[in-house]
């Protein structure tokens, strides 16, 4: 019997979360309106040029209950200027932790997957699929399945490449893939050296991804750099000098050793992963001195990591005041680089995020300067920025083989959500143009089927 999900919601509603983790006065380890969490769940969104939608999926909930987690996907029409009624793909039936949050791909049919996060094995993931191509109305369960931290990529005339995490007692990375997303290969371990966290991102018909490790399985002394990509399905990973790396990796002075930072007493949270013009990979990461919140973290730094070709070159961006303050990188074809993070200080200074900055590279991420604060006199702080992805299937044969990563539609090249991390809150979702001046909320409350998001910031000049 097929399942299938198609209940609407009425409005747009994030999820609030603490983790519980407090160990000094500077509250928890991480917490507030983590609708748009965890960096690891990627893309949250995708921009189809063949509809004008960009598609996205969020940690929603119930009305009047800010701790019942519901996987949700809707889209912004860019032709029209509005979004329908989201659709609750899957009910988590009491669970309030966004590391069960949805990521989000588009196959080159133009069906809408979702891969809804389990957690270890005390949850299990879920994978679906819309009943109808480039529509959010209907969705079918495809399976259940042991899956944390999602990340599906679409590769053209392949199918999917699917990385995501597996507890074994430790948080191992693994790969898996279809070329239909209803049959999929036996899962295969990337890496487990203790432990990691990754990001990725597809290029062509690449997929990078960089990941930390965590010596003696303790995620809170996570440390250490790593990249690899594929441009064959997994059959073979490399790393960034072109050394081809036997899998799993489960030595920490693996080639795909970007930097040691355990060496340097440094603890690692990785962001975000992106290409320059000629497909070398850049690497967003903040590093700190401690897990806990607060002063004892300090430094926390925004760290860019580029491979020249020869050589990862390392640059700082600039500093914040928590370790889960999240941003996305993008390199744009007129060359420039861009940043839009929670990078300012926020009314809930200590907690996770703060307000929205935009910061802008034009000599290739080797300096940065703020150019816009995208938020600013806000009553929570904003949190987890994120870049939407693009469709495939609309990428002309030659734009498929390109190192280059496409950008997303100028007007939804973020999205986020805001909270108080330090109590208990409503949960706004919020997205921006490329620029930081147009910022609209997504309608909390919707009497009809569709609305239009209401502008924050409107452009000036």
């Amino acid at each position: 019997m097929k399942i299938i999900s198609q209940e609407k919601d009425d409005g747009y509603r994030g999820i609030w979360f603490e983790l519980g983790q407090k160990e000094n006065e500077y509250g928890d380890k991480y917490s507030g309106g983590l609708a748009t969490y965890t960096a690891k769940h990627v893309p949250l969104a995708v921009y189809a040029p063949a509809v004008e939608k960009t598609f996205f999926v969020y940690g929603g909930r119930r009305r009047g209950d800010p701790r019942h987690l519901l996987a949700m996907v809707s889209y912004y029409d860019h032709e029209l200027g509005v979004v329908p009624r989201p659709t609750i793909v899957h009910d988590k039936k009491g669970v309030d932790d966004p590391h069960d949050n949805p990521s989000v791909a588009i196959a080159a049919d133009g069906h809408v997957w979702v891969f809804v996060s389990g957690r270890g094995r005390r949850r299990p993931g879920y994978r679906y699929r819309s009943t109808t191509p480039y529509s959010t109305d209907a969705f079918e369960r495809i399976d259940e399945i042991e899956m944390t931290y999602p990340q599906p990529w679409y590769v053209r005339d392949e199918g999917f490449l699917l990385l995501f995490t597996k507890y074994t007692g430790v948080r191992e990375l693994y790969w898996s893939t279809s070329a239909d997303g209803r049959s999929w290969t036996p899962d295969s371990k990337l890496a487990g050296m203790g432990g990691h966290y990754q990001i990725s991102c597809r290029a062509g018909r690449r997929v990078l991804t960089a990941f930390n490790m965590h010596p003696g399985g303790n995620v809170d002394v996570r440390t250490n750099l790593y990249f690899a990509e594929t441009d064959d399905m997994g059959r073979t990973w490399r790393a960034a000098d072109g050394t081809i790396l036997d899998t799993p990796m489960t030595s920490a002075d693996s080639a795909a050793a970007v930097h040691d930072y355990l060496s340097e007493n440094r603890l690692v949270y990785v962001k975000d992963i992106t290409v320059d013009s000629d497909g070398r990979p850049v690497v967003l990461v903040v590093t700190s001195a401690s897990h806990r919140p607060g002063p004892a973290g300090d430094p926390r730094i925004w760290t860019i990591a580029h491979w020249t070709g020869t050589e990862w070159r390392f640059v700082e961006v600039t500093r914040s005041t928590h370790n889960y303050d999240m941003g996305s990188l993008y390199v744009e074809p007129d060359g420039r680089w861009r940043i839009i993070g929670p990078t300012e200080e926020g009314p809930q200074p200590h907690g996770t995020g703060g307000e929205m900055a935009l910061w802008l590279s034009e000599d290739k991420g080797r300096s940065w300067r703020k150019v816009k604060s995208i938020t600013s006199g806000s009553r929570t702080n904003h949190s987890y920025a994120r870049r939407p992805a693009v469709a495939v299937s609309h990428v002309g044969s030659a734009g498929d083989r390109s190192r280059r990563l496409e950008t997303p539609h100028p007007e939804f090249y973020a999205f986020w959500a805001d909270g108080n991390p330090d109590e208990l809150s409503e949960s706004r979702l919020y997205f921006c143009d490329r620029d930081g001046a147009c910022v609209r909320s997504f309608p909390a409350r919707m009497d009809g089927k569709y609305a239009e998001p209401e502008a924050v910031r409107e452009p000036t000049g």
